[in-house]
């Protein structure tokens, strides 16, 4: 089967090395292309980059040239680890282009006419797409974005119970790491020692609002949202890897603890059942321990794709209380947008990029 030309934008930043390291080999897309900002076009990619991953750098990857940002690069799908005040106008060039991008950032996000996908809960937002290139006179180009890395375990563990028993409203506190922040990310002398009540401005408004978004109905032209109540804290904490939400949560119908834990036990959703290269099997990975999940025991579960959720327990102020946990610069940043991708793949919807793999250079 041919592969398709992708390129990673941003490719130098953390974000981007775990695009690097996800799309090696990868069995439906050929990396060929990797771009960055002024500072690293024109190096290779090693001399560019500050790898700080723990498994080494892809070697074919080492003397890849770094491109220019630009819209005649040599593929045609584009992973977005561009920052958010760059990302919001490159994005919508590459899409004009003719390119596919899927990104990580989060200037597009709640456009109305932008599917906020994670592919076990909302693969029917895809049919935002026509609307969306109608509505941008896109041809062929489109944007498709993944959610804030801790609205996506929230989500994950909401989905389900969302579907049987309708929840209403969720307090969710979150424990997040210090790789969240990027790297250099949080300076050592606030994080060691110390809990960090606020993470961004705008963090616990994501949480809200794109959890609401994408457990919302699209019709086509734009998301109907949920209509939860969340209330969100959220916290940065000494850790390196892993996003931790405690959630409490209030039902229409009320559900037994057994009726959740069915709920989680029996989800099948769709990446798992079209067996996606990424797509962890499970997707809920349910710990029966009292200490579990945890960051360093449970954020690689299913290759850092999986959602790990425990100590399911009645509240007393809500219905349920329980704790979820991912990772979030596999799970919760590039991994996410890989899945994006191989589910459009997957889907067909990616089937006009396939025609021009090896000559394709959008106009």
């Amino acid at each position: 089967m041919p592969k398709i030309k992708v390129g990673v934008l941003g490719a130098t930043g953390a974000v981007g090395q775990r695009f690097a390291q996800l799309l090696v080999d990868h069995p439906y897309f050929d990396l060929t292309v990797l771009a960055a900002s002024e500072r690293s076009e024109g190096k290779s990619y090693r001399a560019a980059t500050n790898w700080i991953l723990t498994e080494p750098m892809p070697a074919h990857l080492a003397g890849l040239e770094v491109q220019p940002m630009s819209t005649e690069l040599d593929c045609a799908l584009l992973f977005s680890a561009l920052p958010t005040q760059s990302a919001g106008e490159w994005e919508s060039r590459f899409a004009a282009a003719g390119y596919a991008v899927f990104s990580n950032a989060g200037a597009h996000r709640m456009d109305d006419d932008v599917a906020l996908l994670i592919p076990e809960v909302n693969p029917d937002h895809l049919n935002l797409l026509a609307h969306q290139q109608a509505n941008r006179g896109w041809d062929r180009g489109f944007i498709v974005t993944n959610p804030n890395c801790t609205a996506i375990p929230l989500t994950m563990a909401l989905t389900p119970l969302h579907r049987q028993f309708t929840v209403e409203a969720v307090i969710a506190t979150s424990m997040q790491a210090v790789s969240g922040a990027g790297y250099p990310g949080v300076p050592s002398l606030d994080a060691i020692d110390n809990v960090i009540p606020f993470v961004a401005e705008s963090e616990e408004i994501k949480v809200n609002i794109e959890t609401n978004k994408m457990l919302g109905r699209s019709n086509g032209r734009q998301v109907e949202p949920a209509g939860i109540a969340i209330s969100a804290h959220c916290n940065r904490v000494p850790v390196t890897d892993g996003h931790v939400v405690t959630a409490s949560v209030r039902f229409k119908d009320k559900p037994s603890l057994g009726d959740i834990l069915q709920a989680w036990q029996t989800w099948q959703p769709l990446p798992q059942e079209l067996g996606l290269p990424l797509a962890p099997n499970p997707a809920l990975v349910i710990r029966e321990e009292p200490n579990r999940p945890q960051p360093r025991l449970d954020r690689d579960a299913g290759r850092g794709m999986a959602t790990s959720v425990g100590r399911l327990r009645p509240c007393e102020v809500l219905d349920v209380r329980f704790v979820v946990l991912a990772h979030n610069t596999i799970r919760g940043a590039a991994g996410g947008s890989v899945l994006n991708a191989e589910l459009m793949h997957a889907q067909g919807l990616l089937d006009n990029f396939k025609e021009e793999v090896d000559t394709h250079v959008p106009a």
